[in-house]
């Protein structure tokens, strides 16, 4: 049996105190952050939101037309994102985000969305799952994705995508192979943050 079996029926049966925190799903377009997003929310009992549903018409006609965004495109952006995410947690409420979240300052304007966070702690209520998964598996789903004409995202900003991804290791961030199904995403993200909430426990 596969470590990731094994950790998805781990994930079955394992609760985590998810309550008053935020779930950014994270990756390159074509990773699944959508498709996990909602699964993920469902399980938990909780609200999904969709950052690409935060872009402004020009920043989703420029992506449409194939050129990359801006900084000047993004950060106003993830500002917005960061307030409805500030608002959630201040009203306890749980909420997963699914988006690209590919630069290390892009994440931490989304942490600071928790009241008390301080900046390069990395200990904030917005925790940072990436869904991973080769290049070619990522293309192969935008292609099909583009033919079926379900998403504005071209396979051809893949690429600035893939240059603009860096993650430190002292960040934090749990990884998960996207090439798994769907269930096995959820059950062993579920597991993941199982196993933490009991080494936080244990600390204290």
């Amino acid at each position: 049996m596969s470590e990731g079996r094994i950790v998805s029926k781990l994930g079955l049966n394992m609760a985590f105190d998810h309550r008053g925190r935020v779930i950014v799903i994270m990756g390159v377009c074509g990773s699944g952050k959508s498709t996990i997003g909602d699964m993920l929310a469902k399980a938990l009992n909780c609200s999904f939101l969709d950052a690409d549903d935060f872009h402004p018409p020009s920043n989703k006609e420029k992506m449409r037309q194939g050129i990359p965004l801006s900084e000047e495109d993004r950060i106003p952006w993830l500002e917005m994102l960061r307030d409805v995410l500030k608002e959630n947690l201040e009203g306890g409420n749980t909420v997963i985000l699914g988006c690209s979240s590919l630069q290390k300052h892009y994440r931490e304007i989304l942490r600071s969305a928790d009241a008390a966070y301080v900046h390069g702690s990395y200990a904030s209520k917005v925790q940072f799952v990436l869904l991973d998964a080769p290049a070619e598996v990522v293309a192969g789903r935008l292609e099909k994705r583009a033919a079926e004409g379900k998403h504005f995202m071209p396979v051809t900003l893949l690429q600035s995508q893939l240059d603009l991804l860096h993650i430190d290791d002292a960040e934090g961030i749990l990884k998960v192979d996207a090439t798994l199904s769907p269930q096995a995403i959820i059950s062993t993200i579920q597991a993941m943050f199982s196993k933490q909430v009991s080494q936080d426990e244990t600390v204290i």
